[in-house]
C-alpha cells in the first residue's frame, strides 16, 4: 500500500505497522466492532466528483445540500421528475445501509416531490453500513444527483501497492456493489494493473484496463477517462481513488457515477485546498483531539490502554498484551516529544474510553530521555488525578534516573523491567 513520490519509505513503514496491528486485532476475541484504522484524509462523494471534473473525468450533475430546504432547491434546479438522493458519509456500502431511525438505504431514486420527506429522514440521522462500524456515521450532507440511465456498471480503483512499489489499478467488469462481494463472487473478473510510478500510465496500461472493464463504448475515449483518473491520483497526492460504479450511460458516455478518494496526509502542505475539505464529524473525536497534539491514536476493542513512542513499539506492546491474555484498548503513539502536556493529553484520551481498566506505558528513551518521560508521566498523573492502575516500562537513556523518579513520586505507579513484565502486571491488575 502506502508508496508514492518522496514518501515511499515513510508509507512503507506506516503500512507495515498498520498491517501488523491488523494481525494483532484479528487475534483478539471481539465482542463488538473494532474501530477501523484510518491514516489518510478522505472526502465526501460530492467533493470527489468536483475534483474529478476538474481533471476531465465525466461525472453526473449534482448539487450538495446540508438542509432540507437546500435539498428541495437542488432537486428543483435539476428539474427532472426523478432524482437520486445520496447520503454523504465516509464509508462504503451506503446503498445497503440502514439508518438508526429505521429508514432502509442511504441512497434512493425518488420522485422530486418526495425530496422533502426523504431529506428530513436522512439529514441529521446516523447511517450504519458494512464499512461504517456498528456505531454508524452521521449524515450531515446529501448529494442531489441527476438520475442517469446506466446500462453497464463496472468497478475501478487505484491504490498504493506495497508489492509492486507504486500505484495499482484494480478493475472489474461488474460494479455497483461492495468490492468485497465482487471478490468473493467473481474473483476471476477482477484484474490488477500495476503502474510504473516513474513512467506513469501508458497506452498499454490504459488499454489493458479498458479491456478488463469490458467497456462497450469508444475504447479511445474510455482510455482517456482511465488516464484522467490516474492524473487525479498523481496530481492530488491520492492514496486511493475508488469509483464504484464506473458506468456507461445509454449515450455511450463512460462516467464516474460514484467516487471515494483518500489523500496522503504528508502532502497536506501541497494540497491545502483539499485538506480544508476535511469533515471531522466523520472521525472518532478522540482521533481528532489526538491530532491537535501531534499524537497518533486509534481506538480498539479492549480494556488495557497503551501509550508508546513509535509505531513499531506500539505493535509489539499490543501484541505482548494480547499474548498475556489482555485486550489492547487503543494504539497511541506520542512520538518523540514526551512532555507533561502531551502525556497529559494522552492520558485524557485513553481514559475517555470507559472500557479502559488499566494503562501500560512503554517508552524507549532515545530522542527523549527516560527521566524527562518520567517527569511527564508524574505531572500527567497529578493533572488528571489518574486512578486507574498504571504500569510503566522505560528503557534507554537515563533509564535508572527515570525509574527512580517514578518510584519516589508517591503515586500508585507500578514499574516494570521488561515489556513482558509490564503486560503481565497490567493484566493482573484488572483480574
Amino acid at each position: 500500500m502506502n508508496l508514492l513520490h518522496l514518501h515511499l519509505n515513510l508509507h512503507l513503514f506506516v503500512t507495515m505497522a498498520f498491517r501488523s496491528m491488523s494481525r494483532v486485532v484479528a487475534r483478539m476475541p471481539a465482542s463488538r466492532t473494532v474501530a477501523v484504522p484510518r491514516r489518510c484524509l478522505n472526502i465526501h462523494e460530492y467533493q470527489s466528483a468536483a475534483l474529478m471534473s476538474e481533471k476531465g473525468v465525466n461525472v453526473p450533475f449534482g448539487l450538495p445540500a446540508s438542509t432540507v430546504e437546500e435539498a428541495v432547491a437542488a432537486a428543483n434546479t435539476i428539474g427532472d421528475e426523478e432524482i437520486v438522493i445520496k447520503s454523504q458519509i465516509l464509508a462504503g456500502g451506503r446503498g445497503l445501509g440502514t439508518f438508526t431511525n429505521g429508514l432502509q438505504g442511504g441512497v434512493h431514486v425518488i420522485k422530486t416531490s418526495e425530496v422533502e420527506e426523504y431529506a428530513s429522514k436522512m439529514l441529521g440521522g446516523t447511517l450504519v453500513t458494512i464499512q461504517s462500524g456498528a456505531e454508524g456515521k452521521p449524515v450531515n450532507q446529501l448529494l442531489m444527483a441527476k438520475k442517469m440511465n446506466l446500462i453497464n456498471e463496472m468497478y475501478f480503483a487505484i491504490l498504493l501497492d506495497r508489492e509492486s512499489g507504486g500505484p495499482l489499478v484494480i478493475a472489474c467488469s461488474e460494479g455497483g456493489t461492495s468490492i468485497e462481494v465482487l471478490a468473493e463472487r467473481s474473483p476471476e473478473k477482477i484484474i490488477k494493473e500495476p503502474i510504473n510510478i516513474a513512467v506513469g500510465m501508458t497506452d498499454e496500461n490504459a488499454s489493458n484496463i479498458v479491456d478488463g472493464l469490458q467497456c462497450t463504448t469508444d475504447k479511445a475515449k474510455a482510455m482517456d477517462q482511465v488516464k484522467a483518473l490516474y492524473r487525479l491520483f498523481i496530481d492530488a497526492d491520492c492514496t486511493m481513488v475508488e469509483v464504484n460504479p464506473l458506468a456507461e450511460d445509454d449515450q455511450g458516455v463512460l462516467m464516474a457515477a460514484d467516487a471515494k478518494i483518500g489523500f496522503d496526509d504528508n502532502a497536506a502542505f501541497r494540497q491545502q485546498a483539499i485538506f480544508e475539505m476535511k469533515d471531522e464529524s466523520q472521525e472518532d473525536p478522540r482521533e481528532v483531539n489526538a491530532a491537535k497534539f501531534d499524537l497518533n491514536y486509534i481506538g480498539l476493542d479492549g480494556n488495557i490502554g497503551c501509550m508508546v513512542n513509535g509505531a513499531g513499539l506500539a505493535m509489539a506492546t499490543m501484541d505482548v498484551v494480547n499474548l498475556h491474555g489482555g485486550k489492547p484498548a487503543n494504539f497511541l503513539d506520542v512520538g518523540g516529544a514526551c512532555t507533561v502536556e502531551t502525556v497529559t493529553e494522552a492520558f485524557k484520551i485513553i481514559t475517555s474510553d470507559t472500557n479502559v481498566k488499566a494503562i501500560v506505558v512503554n517508552i524507549f528513551g532515545g530522542i527523549v530521555r527516560c527521566d524527562t518521560v518520567a517527569e511527564g508521566i508524574i505531572g500527567a498523573c497529578k493533572a488528571t488525578n489518574l486512578s486507574l492502575p498504571l504500569v510503566v516500562r522505560l528503557e534507554g537513556t537515563n533509564v535508572a534516573k527515570g525509574r527512580e523518579l517514578l518510584e519516589g513520586s508517591g503515586l500508585a505507579i507500578t514499574t516494570a523491567d521488561s515489556l513482558d513484565d509490564a503486560a503481565m502486571k497490567a493484566v493482573a491488575a484488572i483480574q
